[in-house]
């Protein structure tokens, strides 16, 4: 592994996931401010990640062709401009503008997760992809409270500047700090524009068919917990954005620990296949549980939610971003890669789209259908171990 680029790499990746950490607690509820219902909370949420669906497979191929450095520069050029939009967005239309533009500067995380295989060998790739997936979870103990404190004191305009400033860092950082990592371009696949162009190329394979599938249901149930839940805490136990932000935060703190110092020692004991099994159950448990506690059990129950729902995704995110590198030949893992980030996109779009509907009809209904959607992951993580 070449330690310094994957430096340069976490650090860009932090960067950019602080922007996430920022805006999702605060979303929902801002959304609602300016007159959204919940179904209309379900739309704005669910146009980020849309885009990073529809662009995700092209940027991929895009890298494999002329290098990872460019797309992942330009994708920050694209997000400088939705957040100035959403410093600027005192409507739902101008707030929905805003979440596209950004969903489309961050479909760049197959280019990134391709970097890494780049500069990594196949037996280590598990670790890099945690200590990578370690970014994740610093962005949410970062971004949630930074985004609530700007929000409660400066208000939105000073959120969508803040992060303005930090997407012309990670700009600044990349450009200078970064060097290509793609030497080989004679291997390059013609550019692919349609999101699902490649998923017959991906699904003629059983092994990726069976952890894009996984990773499809995993990132639906997650997204259902992620916009709900921030509904849940500010309307039925009355949490402020900025406890709300906290929340976030801790799910953070888990999921930095475990990727960063956990998903290495379970890879090496136990192997990735299992980790699928393994984070299928704990993240089932911890949606099961969320929406349950009484106001006097509140805070250990959710805690231990967020506790089971953080080492869930620290042990299946990173599992399934290596196996799908190891099953995919050199000359595809942009393509594959990105492919699996854009069926993951498309999966919290979906998620997102459902999640305010959802908690409109019962409040619990979309932690309830996430906790099925994971007995589901289980079960197919038994039958892709079975065929190893």
């Amino acid at each position: 592994m070449k330690s310094k680029p994957l430096a340069v790499l976490f650090i860009t990746i932090l960067i950019d996931l602080l922007g996430f950490g920022i805006i999702i607690p605060i979303l929902p509820i801002y959304a609602k401010e300016l007159g959204a219902t919940d179904a209309m909370v379900s739309v704005v949420g669910f146009i980020f990640p849309l885009m990073q669906f529809l662009f995700s497979p092209f940027l991929g191929s895009v890298s494999d062709r002329f290098g990872r450095k460019p797309i992942i520069l330009g994708s920050l050029l694209v997000n400088v401009l939705g957040y100035s939009l959403f410093a600027n967005a005192i409507s739902i239309p101008l707030l929905f503008a805003a979440r596209l533009l950004n969903g489309i500067g961050s479909a760049n995380l197959g280019a990134a997760q391709a970097y890494i295989s780049d500069v990594t060998e196949p037996e280590n790739r598990a670790k890099s992809f945690g200590i990578i997936g370690a970014a994740f979870g610093l962005g949410f103990i970062f971004g949630p409270p930074l985004g609530g404190v700007i929000k409660q004191f400066y208000g939105i305009e000073a959120v969508g500047y803040t992060l303005v400033a930090l997407c012309v860092v990670n700009l600044l950082v990349v450009y200078f700090f970064l060097p290509e990592s793609l030497k080989d371009k004679s291997f390059a696949n013609k550019l692919r524009i349609n999101p699902l162009g490649g998923l017959n190329l991906a699904f003629t394979q059983q092994k990726l068919r069976s952890l894009i599938s996984m990773n499809f249901i995993f990132i639906i149930a997650f997204a259902l917990m992620q916009l709900a839940s921030a509904l849940l805490w500010a309307e039925k136990y009355k949490l402020s954005e900025l406890e709300i932000s906290y929340v976030f935060m801790y799910i953070g703190f888990v999921s930095a620990l475990f990727q960063g110092g956990v998903v290495g020692i379970v890879s090496k004991k136990i192997g990735e296949e299992r980790m699928l099994v393994l984070g299928s159950i704990s993240m089932g448990l911890g949606l099961a549980i969320l929406a349950t506690p009484s106001p006097a059990w509140f805070v250990p129950v959710e805690l231990l939610s967020m506790t089971l729902i953080a080492f869930g995704n620290s042990m299946l995110m990173p599992a399934t971003t290596s196996l799908v590198s190891k099953y995919s030949d050199k000359k595809s893992q942009g393509i594959m890669l990105g492919i699996n980030q854009s069926i993951g996109s498309l999966g919290r779009a979906v998620g997102f789209l459902l999640s305010g509907s959802l908690y409109g009809i019962i409040f619990f209904l979309p932690f309830a259908t996430g906790a099925v959607m994971m007995v589901a992951v289980m079960f197919l993580a038994l039958a892709f171990n079975r065929k190893k």
